[in-house]
């Protein structure tokens, strides 16, 4: 599966964006897949996952709460709504899919075969 990820920008403090991951190929369906972000110096970490189905999902502690992952299977599209939105959520974030069908929720990068190009969100204090 192929991943665009979009919907990055600036936005102030206490501000609002979603991402957005469109995926090409009939594999999406039957994907888990993930955000991950990397803030500048540091490394990549996890921050959603949802499962194939969309019924499970999961969140880093840091944005939970507050970040909402979804998905829409019919228009092979991942959604990441994040809400009160902070400096430190300063990053580019990636979306990610599982390299094996119909698994369960995991944040380790190990587990996701295929990488979107990144979008970058800046939060100004």
């Amino acid at each position: 599966v192929q991943l665009q990820a979009s919907g990055g920008g600036l936005v102030q403090a206490g501000g609002s964006l979603r991402l957005s991951c469109a995926a090409s190929g009939r594999t999406f369906s039957s994907s888990s897949m993930g955000w991950f972000r990397q803030a500048p110096g540091k490394e990549r970490e996890f921050v959603a996952g949802i499962s194939w189905s969309g019924r499970g999902t999961d969140y880093a502690d840091s944005v939970k709460g507050r970040f909402t992952i979804s998905r829409d299977n019919a228009k092979n599209t991942m959604y990441l709504q994040m809400n009160s939105l902070k400096p430190e959520d300063t990053a580019v974030y990636y979306c990610a899919a599982q390299g094996r069908p119909f698994t369960g929720l995991t944040p380790h990068e190990a587990d996701f075969a295929s990488w979107g190009q990144g979008t970058l969100v800046t939060v100004s204090s």
